[in-house]
């Protein structure tokens, strides 16, 4: 029997798919959460099932195996980046605030508690192994909302 992941928190709705295909099909639930965007109803689902996809697989290839892509190429310098947009309210033009954190990709070191920290190596330590206070000071997220705070305090006195 074929089994598919039918992302959804609703299960109601998932009981009713398991019932619908669940003589021919195996019908598995994964909680996982995907961005609402805006669009056609088409549009929305494409997008969702795509992010869902990406978010299994990166689940399911691990920390190893991202390394493992790495293995062939001797620089395993990669560069985290967070990027925010602000807008004022509608029809006012979003501002853009990007933060950038070079690094290095390493096998994993520290507590694996939020994403791929314990990879991202910076100056010697991954960002699973510094405290939160310290990674909030040098992180890619950090500098992106330190320009973000700045443009705020500047603009809106």
């Amino acid at each position: 029997m074929k089994t598919i992941n039918f992302i959804t928190g609703n299960k109601n709705k998932l009981a009713e798919v398991q019932a619908i295909l669940g003589d021919t099909i195996e019908v598995q639930n994964r909680a996982i959460d995907v961005p609402e965007i805006q669009g056609s109803i088409e549009e929305i689902a494409k997008e969702k099932c795509r992010k869902a996809a990406e978010t299994w697989f990166l689940e399911a290839l691990g920390h190893d195996g991202l390394n493992k892509l790495l293995d062939p190429y001797e620089d395993k310098s990669i560069v985290a980046v967070c990027t925010f947009a602000f807008s004022s309210g509608p029809g006012a033009e979003p501002i853009i605030f990007q933060g950038k954190t070079e690094g290095r990709m390493v096998p994993a070191r520290g507590l694996a508690k939020f994403g791929w920290d314990p990879i991202f190596e910076y100056e010697g330590n991954t960002f699973a192994e510094m405290d939160k206070d310290e990674k909030n000071l040098i992180s890619h997220r950090y500098k992106a909302l330190a320009k973000l705070k700045q443009w705020l305090a500047e603009t809106y006195p």
